[in-house]
């Protein structure tokens, strides 16, 4: 292909030297360089994704306060893209459509940019059926409404039929990073991905037991905190993997 555009990501492969904007960064006080995007983390909100690039900017010890992280997807209006040195924060918006173009699209920009064996985790919220509210459920499988693990797509008036199984190790190693923090509780469940109320997630937290009712009722400083933990537990995995130790606070944002 002579010039990939990726409309909806505002990039291309004549307009952007995309080796060179996902390529390696130093960290701030060593002499270790990140080499292109080792995890990419997506999320529904724009506001909640560029939070979690500026945590992880902090988290990682980059130079700056990362206040002024770069929207890279400015030129268009459709999904919002941050770097924190090896770490991309995407937002996807709401819905199954919404996240499968911004997938496909970040999967060339990947390819193009010669990014490999590179780590994809969704961060956000969902309800949760006999799980106590606040609850980081990491998801091992992805079903259906009709509770199968699978995602059906027409494809040139073909079904296609593909796999929702996740990674199981990464799931293992995620609750294994969980015990480390005591400030939430964590489990490995099966997520549901519905038409009308999408979060197939690999990290959420459970907002309500819908076994008890369907309305939000937390205050919404609690809420605040829910949101909170998922991308603590992210950013703990992260540091593990990279080596790095673990800076002093953990938290996002104060609730006071």
């Amino acid at each position: 292909m002579e010039e990939d555009i990726l409309h909806h990501l505002d990039l291309g492969t004549k307009t952007h030297n995309l080796p060179a904007v996902f390529g390696d960064i130093k960290l701030r006080n060593t002499n270790t360089f990140m080499f292109y995007i080792q995890f990419v983390c997506v999320g529904g909100s724009p506001n909640r994704m560029r939070a979690f690039a500026q945590f992880m900017h902090k988290q990682l010890g980059l130079a700056g306060n990362g206040e002024d992280l770069a929207d890279i997807c400015a030129g268009m209006d459709r999904y919002t893209m941050y770097r924190a040195g090896p770490v991309l924060s995407i937002s996807h918006g709401m819905g199954i459509p919404s996240i499968s173009v911004m997938l496909h699209e970040l999967i060339k920009l990947l390819h193009h940019a010669k990014c490999r064996d590179v780590t994809i985790i969704r961060i956000g919220t969902s309800g949760g059926l006999g799980i106590k509210p606040g609850t980081v459920v990491i998801t091992d499988t992805a079903v259906d409404s009709s509770f199968k693990p699978r995602f059906e797509q027409v494809v040139l008036d073909d079904v296609v039929v593909q796999s929702t199984e996740l990674d199981k190790d990464l799931a293992k190693e995620l609750l294994a990073c969980s015990k480390e923090i005591s400030d939430f509780p964590a489990l490995i469940s099966h997520t549901m991905c519905a038409y009308d109320f999408y979060e197939a997630a690999v990290v959420c937290v459970a907002l309500l037991d819908r076994l008890e009712g369907d309305q939000i009722r937390a205050p919404h400083e609690v809420l605040w905190e829910y949101q909170q933990w998922p991308q603590c537990l992210i950013a703990a995995f992260i540091r593990k993997h990279l080596r790095l130790c673990s800076p002093a606070g953990n938290k996002l944002f104060s609730t006071n």
